[in-house]
């Protein structure tokens, strides 16, 4: 493990994860009669293991933190044991898990077996040495490699638990997968590929410009179809995803400052985001349809513009972090000439924003079918406000966050 500028970054992300997200559960499990003390501990420990991700400069210390980081995850989805939907959603995570994990192990022995050694640092050298075109125990261990990390970030064609698990699993707990767990993932995603494997970037490159690009496209393709909120934050989810893998793919000091960028943005608009869903509750099925938000701006103001804040800035409006995370991006993505996959970026993009805009609409011109006012805890509302006040300072002033991570690209075992 070391301490180095990338490190720090994706360490804090995930620090404030935890925080926001035991912040959140301290008011939303109590009213759901959930217990708060374990869902603190899993937090923690799931925490641990994601700072160990970020700070691994060996494969096998990296492994471990992404199984701590899993296995408090696993149980996070599965907290809710009144609900059979949680239970599967539990359960089909930890299958499904398990297998990426097992992905994972290979690579790193197939690399181990190609370059004698396990500390990213020694493999960097070993590629400096000689590409990888005609090793094959090499090849395949990037490959295998890239499967288990792509399952962890919910990239396509490797995301079909992220809707089921992010529909089944308690909302306070899907607030910190998207946030923390998903920065963890990155965080391992560009610590093995930007760093260690930096110069056998014209082999791994290829494969995650086709995964970036079907990751962008698929994913917000398919959250414009949904009526169910929670799964439409999941596809946003995926398809935010790709966009951070437009970064990785650029294999520049600028891809990974743009993917660290919207890393760092993306946890406070999701933390919020899923805030918003654990106030307005789910129905006696568990689920929660966009009608839950017709009118919300007239029975609920200060909630509906905070939540109109946070989509408008997923949609990429200017002005808000969202914008300013798919420019870093998306023009990190242009200096490295990979011009198709920026054009799909922005493609993309503009079908994203049409189904955040819809939520919007829904708020401010649509009448409530329930006069209601939504019972606000001071612990959501805290987070809201926090994650809602980010997004509009730094969308007005970015440049304190873009040095932030420019300065992150420093890679000790790289």
């Amino acid at each position: 493990i070391g301490i180095d500028g990338f490190s720090v970054f994706l360490s804090g992300v995930v620090v404030v994860a935890v925080l926001l997200a035991a912040t959140l559960a301290s008011g939303s499990l109590r009213r759901e009669g959930l217990p708060v003390d374990e869902f603190c501990v899993l937090l923690l420990l799931s925490g641990a293991g994601g700072v160990t991700m970020a700070s691994a400069n060996d494969l096998i210390v990296l492994f471990l933190g992404l199984e701590v980081l899993s296995i408090a995850a696993y149980v996070l989805a599965a907290l809710d044991l009144r609900r059979a939907t949680s239970q599967e959603a539990g359960l089909k995570y930890f299958v499904l898990g398990a297998f990426a994990s097992a992905f994972f192990l290979y690579g790193v022995a197939l690399l181990y077996g190609a370059t004698g050694s396990t500390k990213l640092a020694l493999v960097a050298e070993f590629l400096a040495g000689g590409g990888p075109e005609s090793n094959g125990l090499l090849l395949g261990g990037m490959a295998l490699l890239l499967v288990g990390l792509f399952f962890k970030v919910a990239a396509v064609p490797f995301h079909a638990w992220t809707p089921d698990v992010y529909e089944g699993s308690p909302p306070v707990a899907v607030a910190y997968m998207a946030a923390g767990v998903k920065a963890a993932g990155f965080a391992a995603l560009m610590r093995v590929f930007n760093a260690a494997l930096g110069a056998g970037a014209a082999d791994w490159q290829p494969i995650v410009y086709a995964i970036a690009a079907l990751t962008v496209l698929v994913g917000a393709t398919l959250a414009v179809v949904q009526s169910d909120v929670r799964r439409l934050l999941a596809y946003s989810s995926i398809s935010h995803a790709g966009f951070i893998l437009v970064g990785v793919e650029a294999a520049t000091d600028e891809g990974v400052a743009g993917s660290l960028f919207y890393l760092g943005v993306y946890a406070f608009l999701a933390l919020g985001s899923f805030a918003v869903v654990t106030i307005l509750g789910s129905g006696p099925d568990g689920r929660q349809t966009l009608d839950a938000y017709d009118g919300l701006a007239k029975r609920s103001p200060t909630l509906a513009a905070a939540f109109g804040v946070l989509l408008l800035a997923q949609a990429g409006v200017p002005f808000t972090t969202g914008f300013w995370a798919k420019l870093e991006v998306i023009g990190a993505s242009v200096e490295a000439r990979s011009y198709w996959l920026a054009g799909i970026a922005m493609l993309g993009a503009v079908v994203a924003a049409f189904l955040y805009l819809r939520v919007v609409v829904r708020m401010y011109l649509t009448a409530p079918t329930d006069d209601r006012r939504p019972a606000i805890s001071r612990s959501a509302g805290f987070v809201v406000a926090v994650c809602a006040a980010v997004t509009i300072v730094f969308g007005i002033v970015p440049g304190p966050l873009v040095e932030l991570t420019n300065d992150a690209t420093i890679f000790l075992g790289g």
